[in-house]
């Protein structure tokens, strides 16, 4: 009996950090377009907008670290060693976990990027 389930080996689960950074790069860039645009003045300051960033930035990287933690345990499970590249189920599971977990540290260094630009810009202009 396979102690991996093929349903537990899906590729999806590579995809929703990347996803979350994606929305989080999205939501900042809308939320300071429109305050921009429709509420501030072009000297106007983006204190709100700083907030509101710091808020979906804290959202996504907890997020992000619990995808990284599913990720991890996915690649610990078993005890085996780096690298999974024989062709069982379990070296599956164990690689998909790795590259959750490596791609999640990469989703959560580039959504840091993105907030950084925040402390950058002091206005509208």
């Amino acid at each position: 009996m396979n102690k991996y389930p093929i349903h537990h080996e899906s590729i999806w689960m590579l995809t929703i950090a990347p996803t979350i950074w994606a929305l989080h790069f999205l939501l900042c860039y809308i939320t300071a377009a429109v305050w921009c645009s429709k509420y501030a003045g072009d000297s106007s300051s983006l204190h709100s907008v700083r907030i509101a960033i710091g808020v979906y930035t804290a959202v996504a990287l907890s997020c992000i670290a619990v995808i990284g933690w599913i990720g991890f345990t996915r690649h610990r499970r078993g005890g085996s060693e780096i690298p999974h590249d024989q062709d069982l189920p379990e070296d599956r599971h164990r690689f998909l976990g790795f590259a959750t977990l490596l791609l999640s540290a990469l989703s959560a260094v580039a959504t840091l990027f993105v907030a950084s630009v925040a402390l950058f810009i002091e206005n509208c202009d």
